[in-house]
């Protein structure tokens, strides 16, 4: 079974706890995703000939296991990783993590014992990434990716500036026009960050361009970071994104470019994407700016602040870019309307028509600052016909993510769309012209000037809170509501003064929301929207889901069925489209990519696979003696003889129980009703008789809140010893006499007590029998009576006695039929057919899951404008002087009281 990505994140974070306690997150993440960029190329390549990494003999994962709680760990680990990068030239080209360092990892057993569980993590065969070899299986680098992110949020302000949010790097890619170039015989396309961090950034733009008849992307990637470790990380994510032959150099940019041409200029690149630091306060070091000898500031008036060095930034990438060039870069806002050299260089840059767009960010995105950021688009390629710029405010579209903010895939989607098709939207997006920039603004582009947010908020209405009735403006916000069900605004509304604009309402305001939720437009454009329109993509997209190959590129696959759901749902009338393209992308972000990847690593066979959870038991040696860790803790195994257990890998078994196991099911689910009614009833006698006088006190435990079988039916003995009757006391007697011989006592009772006669005391021979006496006594004891005194208790006990055994023979019988439909359960999944995997994946799961998720943001859109209607309703329920009447009334009655009570003033 191919890894999937939610295992493979959990597993790696709990690798990072490993290190927690004694190494800073800034330095962890490297030893961590070292050890992953290890364990991937070691499972890929081992064995492999002609592949592109050699595993030599001695420098493979199969090595450290090998050297796991030894004494000297951390050096031989250092050994056989040391030996694969020299076997791979790959000496500097990571970052800079020694296994046997004492002043970050501990020295002794400390240090064995982090560096031995550490490998162990990566040992669990939830990660042999053996099986996920499949062309353009990115799981390894998306979990890569995301780890970076993990780190950076736990490394603080001051070093989470390595990592540029996945998805502002995936709306860059997106923006650049990368997707769009074509394969050239003459023409190798080339793709420059010149501060590329660890690497997301180029990686996503990479992943945008298309690719050769191998599956290799048609663009060459340079990157170039100033931090050594971080570029070793850079290094590692290119690898681990099947893009190991693009260049990553160390230095500082600014002063030291590493990518020059054959005159000792900056080379020229097709497309640049980067997002440098912010305000960088030291970009001067090493340089002499009006000296420059790559020229980046020839030919404009000025030259960046000595303090701030954005436009230092910016006007590098454009001497970087050839005369066609593209590129994105993240920007502070601050870069758009500062004034003095900035505005110069602004101005220049405008006169030149460079830019293309600008997306103005929400804030709080990045992990070094909080600042607001935006997103420059710059294009030289058709300068001389751009006539403007189109800018769009993509700042209120985000989600809450601990401390930061994240955008949402409907948000990187909206940008897009907007973007590419160059409308207008009120409040977001806009073309505006140069014009427009530098005459009327003085080329001040900040956006707020060219894009006014809406206004969502409802002014309250003076004259209608002095004169009652509801605004007419209040009702129009709710337009799209009235549009499907004119009959609702009817039903809820009456237009009480047309002079004034004002309404009231026909219903009591309790009764809104139940006349909204049953009205049949309403009820008709619910069908429509979560019925029609889905059933009509779904049916558009089946064939894609389930003809999924080994040559799918699922990322391409999502962004097309992704983008029909959001062209399907354009003429939704309730509905956003974009609100529902987020409810598939967070389900393929959650599963469906899963399930994908799984697929095309091991087709749809993989859907008759089980993972089961195994009962642990002790390791033992050959000889039997268990065996213990470092610690001294018994090292505990799978027992895989008992299963704890199990779940379809691909198909959930309660998928499998309803389609094929109904009547098991159904007869399951009404013995767990059973079980917990009993329940039910157990703890209600137990609460009713628990207090000091209660039936049950006697056997409750100390803490008053439970009963043991133990106590209760010691109880119940010591209560059936006091039951007394002539009949028993004669039996008792009878038993005396008989181990003492003395029969004839024994035939004088029996003479005397006619009652005895009803059971059978002697043996075939006419002769008293020991268990016959016994038997005897028993069942007359059954049928005596209790003193008087201790009765309700008696049958208080025996009837929770009895209900808790029919609650045990209940569930006896419920873990019988567990079994039996659990074995059933297997053969099932074991004769699966390809085409009932395909129906259960696709009907079952996939779109069952989204159907609900449609539904549901129906229901909540729908609760919104229900609230929203009771909130405009009850807004202006009272007037002023109905309110003010009502106060003075309570005034009043108040005072009155007082002075009833005898008070004055």
């Amino acid at each position: 079974m191919a890894v999937k990505k939610s295992e493979l994140y959990s597993i790696l974070w709990e690798a990072c706890n490993k290190l927690r306690g004694g190494v800073e997150p800034a330095r962890y993440k490297d030893y961590v995703l070292v050890l992953l960029f290890f364990k991937y190329v070691s499972d890929r390549y081992k064995n492999q000939p002609l592949a592109d990494f050699s595993v030599p003999e001695g420098a493979s994962f199969d090595d450290l296991i090998a050297v796991k709680w030894t004494s000297n760990v951390g050096e031989r680990v250092d050994i056989i990783i040391q030996k694969f990068l020299e076997a791979n030239k790959l000496q500097g080209s990571l970052p800079e993590v020694s296994f046997n360092n004492a002043e970050e990892l501990g020295s002794g057993k400390e240090l064995v014992d982090k560096v031995s569980k550490l490998i162990a993590v990566f040992q669990n065969p939830a990660i042999d990434f053996k099986y996920n070899r499949a062309s353009g299986d990115d799981i390894i680098g998306d979990a890569y990716e995301y780890f970076m992110m993990k780190f950076a949020q736990e490394s603080g302000k001051s070093k989470g500036q390595f990592y540029t949010p996945s998805e502002v790097s995936r709306t860059i890619a997106r923006l650049i026009g990368i997707g769009e170039i074509k394969q050239e015989p003459n023409k190798k396309w080339t793709l420059y960050d010149p501060a590329c961090g660890s690497g997301s950034l180029l990686i996503r733009a990479a992943d945008e361009a298309p690719v050769d008849e191998n599956g290799d992307t048609i663009v060459s990637i340079f990157g170039q970071e100033k931090d050594t470790s971080t570029a070793g990380l850079a290094k590692m994510n290119l690898i681990l994104h099947q893009k190991g032959t693009g260049e990553i150099r160390s230095g500082n940019t600014l002063q030291n470019p590493k990518y020059l041409d054959a005159h000792g200029q900056l080379r020229k690149f097709d497309f640049v994407v980067m997002n440098p630091p912010f305000s960088d306060k030291s970009w001067t070091d090493g340089i002499k700016p009006r000296e420059d000898e790559f020229k980046r500031f020839d030919g404009f008036a000025d030259i960046p602040p000595e303090k701030n060095g954005d436009y230092a930034w910016f006007l590098h990438v454009l001497k970087s870019l050839n005369s066609t060039g593209k590129a994105g870069i993240v920007m502070p806002h601050g870069i758009l309307f500062r004034g003095n050299a900035e505005e110069t260089i602004r101005k220049q840059i405008l006169e030149r028509k460079y830019i293309k767009a600008i997306v103005s960010l929400p804030a709080n995105l990045f992990f070094g600052t909080g600042i607001p950021a935006c997103i420059v688009i710059i294009d030289k390629e058709n300068t001389d016909k751009r006539k403007g710029i189109f800018l769009i405010d993509a700042s209120r579209g985000f989600k809450k993510d601990g401390n930061k903010n994240r955008l949402r895939e409907q948000d990187i989607e909206r940008i897009v769309q907007a973007y590419t098709n160059r409308v207008d939207v009120p409040g977001y997006a806009r073309f505006v012209t140069y014009n427009e920039i530098m005459e009327d603004n003085q080329g001040n582009l900040n956006i707020p000037r060219y894009i006014q947010k809406p206004d969502d908020t409802l002014p309250q209405n003076i004259s209608a809170h002095l004169h009652g009735g509801i605004p007419g403006n209040d009702i129009r916000s709710l337009q799209k509501l009235w549009n499907i069900s004119p009959a609702l605004k009817q039903a809820i509304l009456t237009y009480k003064d047309k002079a004034h604009d004002v309404y009231s309402l026909a219903i009591p305001s309790v009764e809104i929301e139940n006349v909204m939720g049953e009205d049949a437009q309403i009820q008709a454009e619910k069908e429509n929207e979560t019925g029609t329109l889905f059933t009509k993509w779904k049916d558009d997209v089946k064939r894609d889901l389930l003809g999924i190959t080994a040559e799918t590129n699922p990322k391409s696959m999502i962004r097309d069925i992704a983008l029909r759901l959001l062209a399907q749902y354009e003429p939704a009338k309730l509905l956003d489209n974009y609100d529902i393209y987020d409810c598939l992308m967070n389900y393929w972000n959650a599963k469906l990519q899963d399930d994908v990847y799984v697929i095309k690593a091991s087709g749809y066979e993989a859907g008759r696979e089980i993972e089961y959870e195994y009962a642990k038991q002790k390791k033992k040696d050959k000889n039997g003696k268990v065996l213990k860790d470092e610690n001294g803790k018994t090292i505990m195994i799978d027992d895989p003889t008992k299963v704890k257990s199990f779940e379809g890998a691909l198909i959930p078994k309660d998928i499998l129980e309803k389609v094929y196991f109904q009547n098991e099911l159904d007869t399951l689910d009404a013995l767990a009703a059973k079980s917990s009614s009993l329940e039910a009833e157990l703890d209600e006698m137990r609460e009713e008789e628990s207090g000091e006088d209660g039936l049950l006190n006697e056997v409750l435990n100390d803490a008053g809140d439970g009963i043991t079988k133990a106590s209760l039916n010691k109880r119940i003995k010591e209560l059936e010893e006091k039951k007394s009757s002539p009949v028993v006391d004669a039996l008792i007697k009878l038993q005396e006499l008989f181990g003492a011989g003395q029969t004839n006592a024994m035939e004088k009772i029996v003479t005397q007590l006619p009652e005895l006669a009803n059971y059978e005391l002697r043996n075939k021979n006419g002769s008293f029998g020991k268990a016959r006496l016994k038997a005897a006594a028993k069942a007359a004891a059954d049928t005596a009576k209790l003193p008087e005194i201790y009765q309700d208790e008696y049958d208080a006990l025996t009837t929770y006695a009895a209900k808790w055994a029919e609650k045990d023979d209940t569930d006896i019988v419920w873990k019988g039929a567990r079994k039996q439909l659990d074995d059933a359960l297997v053969d099932k999944y074991a004769t699966l057919t390809v085409n009932e995997i395909k129906e259960l994946l696709f009907d079952k799961k996939w779109m069952a899951k989204l159907s609900e998720d449609i539904r549901d943001e129906f229901d909540q859109v729908l609760n919104t404008l229900s609230s929203r209607v009771l909130l405009i309703a009850k807004r202006y329920e009272h007037t002023l002087g109905e309110i003010e009447a009502k106060t003075e009334a309570s005034h009043q009655a108040a005072k009155a009281a007082l002075e009833r009570m005898g008070y004055r003033w």
